[in-house]
């Protein structure tokens, strides 16, 4: 699921899944979508201060939902985000439309625009992508 990071609680979510996920399935979900694009970059050193401390898909919320409906661990796995290495043009953008560092207001934009080579993407993340099942 590319989901859970849009909502303010992913635990209805994470509660319907388990609901219909029939014995010895996993349910698949990435976690921690806007700390995985923090990959040491020029971008990287702008945002950060401006991210969630606590998003609604930060991993440990949505193991700790998961198991209290009874799902454990089955596994965990990463990838890179190939082709979502962002430009600080397009996370400007981002940033506006409040898709991003919504806290940040005008400001992160500003100073993304203001970045060398601003249409060249930047590292892709690193994604996490835990499998708890029954």
């Amino acid at each position: 699921m590319w989901l859970l990071h849009l909502l303010a609680d992913p635990a209805p979510v994470v509660a319907e899944a388990a609901r219909v996920l029939r014995p010895g399935g996993v349910s698949l979900a990435t976690v921690d979508k806007d700390a995985a694009h923090l990959v040491g970059s020029d971008l990287c050193a702008l945002v950060e201060p401006f991210h969630d401390r606590r998003p609604a898909d930060a991993a440990e919320r949505v193991i700790a939902h998961a198991a209290g409906h009874g799902l454990r661990p089955r596994g965990r796995v990463t990838f890179v985000g190939h082709c979502q290495g962002r430009t600080p043009d397009r996370l400007a953008r981002d940033v506006r439309a409040g898709r991003v560092c919504a806290a940040g207001g005008e400001e992160p934009a500003r100073r993304l625009e203001r970045l060398p080579h601003p249409e060249t993407p930047r590292p892709g993340p690193t994604c996490t992508v835990p499998a708890p099942g029954r």
